[in-house]
């Protein structure tokens, strides 16, 4: 094993080698880098070429050049030593500072969507695949098709004209009329009608108690005006959290153990007194707050399931890890809810809170989940954007994965075995089905670290594909080269681990040196 891995690494150095020397040569010769400034009228045009001149090197023949930026790259290997040189661009930033802000800003961008799409699709090909040619299954076939051909530019618009001009708007004043609330009930009731599945008198019955909830909470929003000071509440949470009990143990264990069952709704009320405990806390909270707080959530929730036990204890503790973890992402959820009327109020707001250009509000003060909330609200249109568009890849490999895997001789053993549906798909299905899923994610963490360079420009995101394009349109091969070699080393680092994956997943495959 660490032969063939020693050996990947040394290829994947020789591949990156030979193809940066490739994009720099293409870059450095895609265009004149004075070209504006030989347009210019300025009376200092001499100066400024020949600044631009000797800033770029560009007296040095473009092979020699790229050998002095490897050099200066070659640096960056040394661990913690302060050297790393990328080069700098034509406003004479460093490319190591650029690239730092860059990357924050694409990661904080992209990570979310593409974690999102990759759960979502998942999810959805599983279901799909097991209601092959249902209504379900075309219409979710069709809804992706349709997402997956629409230009990304023209989603990104229409969200900026109905997601946040729209919005902000309806926040003005948040009244529902009572046919608008009848109409989404409607919808919703129709779809959980197809959702659900099994007999007609089911499928009815599903739909109406859906578009009975839905239409009532609506009617609820618009009468106690709930957009404008939103929030959960500890019932609320409590009900949720039964919910996401059942839906917990159903998928880790199955309700016929009733001591993961029992762990799970342990779990919840634990989250319900801890709301109530954590409040004064959640006043001061930061960054490293949150995280520390949600390690022991679900460190508490594993050890209610071990201390509940059952004949399998490792069921137990992750239904109740599971649980716990889902719980207090309501709580926090709901501390967000009550932090909104001081954000929507705030000056720089003004009352429109979906933010449509940038990553943040300029110059905006608050505590940390008004800063939260600034940074959430600017991410919703184009994280919704990128997951719209790159859900159907995910969904049809995951339903064309299963399918295959669902017709083999050993899940037709399983079966016969008398293993219950859940244990079938779940543990012998899903988990031979993420092998080709494995690949197309290691393929798309590489793109997510080039960031979405279509989507960063609507949305004026200074982000990595923001800096790819600037380097570019500039003929300035530095950023190019910086954002190339952090794609490269992403790629290629995981790919490997997809290789990896593969043995971990499916113990007939085995990575040999």
């Amino acid at each position: 094993m660490l032969t063939y891995i020693v050996r990947r690494l040394v290829t994947a150095a020789l591949i990156l080698l030979g193809a940066s020397f490739l994009v720099y040569l293409l870059t450095a010769a895609s265009g004149d880098p004075l070209a504006e400034l030989r347009a210019s009228n300025a009376p200092n045009r001499e100066q400024l070429m020949e600044a631009r001149s000797n800033l770029l090197d560009l007296d040095t023949p473009a092979p020699i050049r790229y050998f002095k930026w490897l050099a200066g790259a070659s640096q960056c290997l040394i661990p913690f030593a302060g050297t790393c040189d990328l080069g700098r661009n034509t406003a004479n930033q460093p490319i190591t500072d650029a690239l730092g802000h860059a990357l924050i800003q694409t990661l904080t961008l992209v990570t979310a969507a593409t974690v999102l799409a990759i759960l979502v699709g998942i999810t959805l090909g599983i279901i799909t695949a097991l209601r092959q040619y249902s209504t379900l299954d075309y219409g979710v076939t069709f809804m992706a098709f349709l997402f997956f051909s629409l230009p990304i530019f023209w989603v990104a618009v229409l969200l900026k004209e109905f997601g946040a001009i729209g919005f902000n708007n309806f926040l003005r004043n948040p009244e529902i009329p009572l046919p608008a609330a009848i109409g989404i009930g409607a919808v919703l009731g129709i779809v959980a009608a197809i959702v659900a599945g099994g007999e007609p008198k089911r499928r009815v019955l599903t739909g109406g108690i859906v578009f009975a909830v839905v239409t009532a909470v609506l009617i609820y929003f618009s009468v106690t005006l709930w957009f404008k000071t939103p929030g959960l509440g500890p019932v609320v949470i409590a009900i949720a959290g039964v919910g996401l009990a059942y839906a917990v143990t159903l998928l880790t264990a199955g309700l016929k153990n009733r001591k993961a069952l029992q762990s799970a709704l342990l779990a919840v009320g634990a989250g319900v007194v801890a709301y109530f405990a954590i409040q004064p806390l959640l006043n001061q909270a930061t960054f490293l707050m949150i995280v520390l707080l949600a390690v022991a959530t679900v460190l508490v929730g594993v050890a209610i399931g071990y201390f509940v036990g059952g004949y399998d204890r490792g069921q137990s503790m992750r239904a109740a890890g599971m649980t716990s973890f889902l719980v207090a992402f309501l709580i926090l959820l709901d501390r967000f809810m009550q932090a909104w009327p001081t954000y929507f109020d705030n000056s720089r707001v003004r009352g429109r809170p979906i933010a449509t250009i940038g990553a943040t509000t300029p110059n905006i003060e608050g505590d940390f989940w008004v800063l939260s909330l600034d940074s959430f609200t600017h991410l919703i249109l184009p994280t919704s954007a990128l997951i719209l568009i790159s859900l159907a890849g995910y969904t049809r490999f995951t339903r064309a994965s299963m399918l295959e895997i669902m017709n083999m001789d050993y899940i037709r053993t399983a079966r016969a075995k008398g293993l219950s549906e859940r244990t079938v798909v779940m543990r012998h299905a899903f988990r031979n089905a993420l092998i080709p899923i494995a690949t197309i994610v290691a393929f798309d963490i590489g793109a997510l670290i080039g960031g979405a360079v279509i989507t960063e420009r609507v949305f004026s995101v200074r982000g990595m594909g923001f800096l790819f394009f600037d380097g570019i349109e500039h003929v300035d091969p530095n950023p190019v080269m910086g954002v190339f070699v952090c794609v490269a080393i992403t790629a290629m680092a995981f790919n490997l681990i997809a290789d990896l994956a593969y043995s971990a997943l499916d113990p007939r495959v085995r990575v040999k040196a």
